[in-house]
């Protein structure tokens, strides 16, 4: 009996040797990428609900694509993340809402492409930055008492 391996090992050996024209290489990669988008079911997760493709989260709900996030809703291609709401393409972020593109960072809301920052709000391309609102510093009781102020009147 030839083992799963040794087949695989042999079938891409044919492929190989056998000339493959361009046509039939786009046709097969087409089905390869069809076949990957059409699953959604979820891997190693615990406690997630309303969710899709995500692997090893835990009690995040309606959110796809996440990994190794926790306590997230509805984000979207983010890794590493927790207590994130409404968050795309973040990368070990926590404690953020509707930001998008941001690694390393805490506490922002409405930001995007930001970098080791916290508590920013309407913030665009910032790194290793506290306390601002729409690129500009503030100081910390002056920060908390306008963003509770623009949170209450976005319905944040």
């Amino acid at each position: 009996m030839i083992s799963s391996k040794r087949t695989n090992f042999l079938r891409t050996r044919v492929l190989l040797m056998r000339a493959m024209t361009p046509a039939e290489f786009e046709a097969r990669f087409r089905e390869l990428m069809r076949s990957a988008s059409a699953a959604i079911q979820n891997a190693q997760c615990i406690e997630c609900h309303g969710c899709e493709k995500c692997v090893l989260c835990t009690f995040c709900q309606d959110s796809k694509n996440l990994s190794r996030c926790h306590y997230c809703t509805a984000c979207v291609d983010s890794s590493d993340c927790s207590h994130c709401q409404a968050c795309t393409g973040c990368l070990g972020c926590s404690h953020c809402i509707s930001t998008e593109r941001s690694t390393q960072s805490a506490y922002l809301v409405r930001c995007v492409a930001l970098s080791a920052c916290s508590y920013c709000f309407g913030c665009v391309g910032l790194s290793h930055k506290d306390f601002h609102i729409l690129n500009e510093p503030y100081d910390r009781s002056t920060y908390f008492a306008v963003t509770a102020k623009l949170a209450a009147a976005m319905r944040l």
